[in-house]
């Protein structure tokens, strides 16, 4: 009798030690995230110079830390390859959608992750959103509501799907939708294309400002003043700065439709009286000038 105990607390003892082996170390082991990833055009996928399949791709992924590279397949095409490092957490999904032009510089895309806030949000059913940009600096938008300026974090922000979008003048917008978690931060890193459209009417204009330049100096002009058009926004009015860059003061808001005479130009900027005696600067990206 005793000796069938001692089998019995024996077999007990292994299959216990088993269990913890299992859900300890072999579990432990197995846990993964998800990688899903677009490009466009159809682009071969590598991680770790491992060819894991092409665009559209999904799949489970160990945690850790990958370089993450697209080769487009198309033969004969100007769209330069792409890499970065990727991170892949726990039960989360790594998203990771690029564009590939000929250059980095007309390459656009986004990577979003989400991962666990390091403390419990101070208010009920909200995450938060990390946005990072290239070029930094770039005017944030969440829900067509401008939030700031990136690289920056938006805390409290409601569960359930939002609209991101970041915008840097010379550069094309770029929109995501993404999804927030209860008690996750979502973050978002953009990289933007060069508008070549915008370079080659500031080609244009500099030209153009070069000719009436010759011509003042030689007498045959005199003046440069305008008139400006606010045209609509998204976010229905459009910011006066104190300075013309993204990073100065909110001055005042100025409507679509309203029309300003321009006092100054300088870098895609347009100073302007908004109110008798109170200067600012707008965008140009936002305004139209009045055509006489």
């Amino acid at each position: 009798m005793k000796g069938k105990l001692l089998v019995f607390l024996f077999l007990l003892l292994a299959f216990g030690g088993f269990i913890a082996f299992k859900f300890f170390v072999l579990d432990k082991r197995s846990v993964g995230g998800k990688l899903k990833v677009l490009a466009s055009p159809v682009s071969s996928v590598f991680l770790d110079n491992k060819t894991i399949g092409k665009t559209p791709y999904e799949g489970e992924t160990p945690v850790g830390e990958y370089m993450l590279k697209l080769i487009p397949e198309v033969t004969g095409t100007e769209s330069a390859s792409w890499q970065s490092k990727i991170k892949i957490y726990p039960n989360a999904l790594t998203y990771v959608d690029r564009e590939l032009g000929s250059s980095d510089l007309t390459s656009a895309g986004v990577i979003l992750t989400a991962v666990k806030m390091t403390s419990a949000p101070k208010k009920k059913d909200t995450g938060e959103v990390e946005v990072e940009s290239e070029p930094a600096g770039a005017i944030v938008y969440l829900d067509n509501d401008e939030k700031g300026i990136a690289p920056l974090i938006l805390s409290e922000v409601q569960v359930g799907d939002h609209e991101l979008s970041v915008y840097v003048p010379g550069f094309f917008r770029r929109t995501q939708k993404i999804n927030i978690d209860k008690g996750y931060r979502t973050v978002a890193s953009f990289k933007l294309a060069l508008d070549q459209s915008q370079k080659k009417i500031e080609e244009v204009t500099a030209t153009e400002e070069g000719s009436l330049a010759t011509k003042e100096a030689s007498g045959s002009a005199s003046t440069k003043s305008f008139s400006i058009i606010i045209q609509d926004t998204p976010t229905g009015w459009l910011r006066v700065r104190s300075e013309p860059t993204l990073n100065s003061s909110e001055e005042a808001k100025v409507n679509p439709k309203e029309e300003f005479t321009v006092l100054e130009e300088k870098d895609g900027w347009y100073k302007i009286e908004y109110k008798k005696g109170e200067t600012g600067w707008v965008s140009a990206q936002y305004v139209e000038k009045v055509k006489k």
